[in-house]
């Protein structure tokens, strides 16, 4: 049915109200008292906000007029610049909601509006509560739960975000004695224009990768060679080497991690003490750049290796034994049968642990703290060593040097290649999952 323009005029007129002034539309609409608590709320709000608000926002912007100062023995208090960050970013969120509450009065008199063109009543009050009733109590079942996240989980990460875009780090601008300013993308230029800070980054990134990469891919075949060892029709006693070769896993990382670093210790450790009594050099496992960097791959190996056993050795039980069969009657190898069947297989099954393992070692922060700290020594890195990885670094450069600036343009550049990563595979994997199925 064709709608003219002069039946179009309530729902016109409410949005138009509502547009105006919160609630101006609802009374239009006749439902004086939804109207009423509109407009009764909307202006508490504003009036007892705004002066809060305006300070919040300009603080944002401005990050502070005064520092700190010392005059004639006094201490003259002053602005302080990321405190006044995180107040703006707190009244920031609350005006966007106060927006949303305004776009949503006015749809819902430009809704109620159109029920009175149709030649219906628009609904009473307690019709309306009612309806929100059965149609939104999930809505308000989930609003606790999305307050939390974005005050706990959205407004930390931008703010992380923002301080890319400032001069927050030390010696000049830590507040409160200093002012932090705006500084658009200087950051991030400095850090592929400075050589010093180019050097480290890049060398970082590339072992970063090559670190995620190596550990992932030997974890996976050292666990897949573990599940088809246990799962051989030859081997007995199965639950037995299960549980053996699962116990690293049941002890708690932290305690392994610093076992290792007393049994790999190049001055005392015991490793070396049998090694110097059998007759050969020590082994500097952690002192030696490249040496140190194969150390954390094989103890990554002992730590990570008894999960992706077992889940292997799930995918392996439920694998269908007609397709071997039917190798075996073609005439196929156990080599061709692994790389054919068991690879191919066992892939497509553990695909997404794959990419969620890749980027856990990506950003494996523990095992690199604790066991090596990074060391040794780097003499062209900037406040990094050796085996740092982008996530040691970034720990580094905020806790211990208060370059919180560089730290967190840096997480930005590591959140906006895991997440291309991620996404990458996920829509390789499933373009070829449907392939498979075409």
């Amino acid at each position: 049915m064709d709608v003219t323009t002069g039946a179009r005029r309530h729902r016109t007129r409410a949005a138009i109200f509502s547009a105006v002034c919160i609630g101006l539309g609802q009374l239009y609409n006749k439902q004086y008292m939804k109207g009423l608590l509109w407009m009764i709320a909307a202006q508490l709000f504003f009036w007892t906000y705004y002066p809060i608000a305006y300070q919040g926002i300009r603080g944002l912007l401005t990050l502070g007029d005064m520092p700190t100062q010392v005059v004639s023995g006094q201490v003259i208090k002053g602005d302080h610049s990321i405190f006044l960050l995180i107040e703006g970013l707190f009244t920031l969120v609350l005006v966007l909601l106060f927006a949303g509450c305004y776009v949503l009065n006015i749809y819902d008199a430009k809704k109620n509006g159109a029920l009175r063109d149709e030649g219906r009543p628009a609904p009473g009050f307690i019709e309306s509560v009612k309806q929100m009733k059965l149609r939104h109590f999930p809505y308000l079942l989930l609003l606790p739960s999305i307050c939390f996240v974005l005050f706990v989980t959205v407004v930390p990460l931008v703010f992380n975000v923002l301080i890319a875009f400032t001069n927050y780090s030390a010696p000049n601008h830590i507040p409160d004695r200093n002012l932090v300013d705006w500084t658009g993308l200087s950051t991030f230029y400095e850090l592929f224009a400075q050589e010093a800070w180019r050097t480290t980054f890049f060398g970082i990134s590339v072992w970063n990768v090559i670190w995620a990469a190596a550990s992932t891919l030997s974890v996976f075949f050292s666990g897949l060679l573990l599940a088809l060892m246990v799962n051989h029709p030859k081997v007995k006693f199965k639950k037995f080497w299960r549980t053996i070769f699962i116990l690293p896993w049941a002890v708690p990382q932290f305690i392994s991690i610093l076992v290792f670093r007393v049994l790999l210790n190049g001055s005392f450790g015991p490793v070396n003490d049998m090694i110097t009594k059998l007759g050969f050099a020590p082994v500097p496992w952690l002192s030696d750049p490249m040496m140190a960097k194969f150390t954390i791959l094989l103890v990554n190996l002992w730590f990570s290796t008894p999960f992706l056993m077992a889940l292997m050795s799930g995918v392996l039980t439920t694998m269908p034994r007609d397709l071997y069969e039917a190798a075996s009657v073609d005439g196929a190898t156990g080599m061709q049968k692994f790389f054919k069947l068991t690879l191919p297989l066992v892939l497509a099954a553990t695909a997404p642990i794959l990419i969620m393992q890749f980027a856990f070692n990506f950003n494996n922060f523990n095992l690199i703290y604790m066991l090596t700290d990074g060391n040794p020594n780097h003499p062209d890195y900037y406040y990094a060593g050796s085996t740092d990885i982008l996530i040691s670094w970034i720990f580094k450069m905020t806790l211990n040097q208060s370059q919180f600036n560089m730290a967190s343009a840096v997480s930005i550049i590591m959140f906006v290649f895991i997440t291309v990563f991620s996404l990458w595979n996920y829509r390789r994997m499933k373009i070829t999952q449907e392939e498979d199925m075409v």
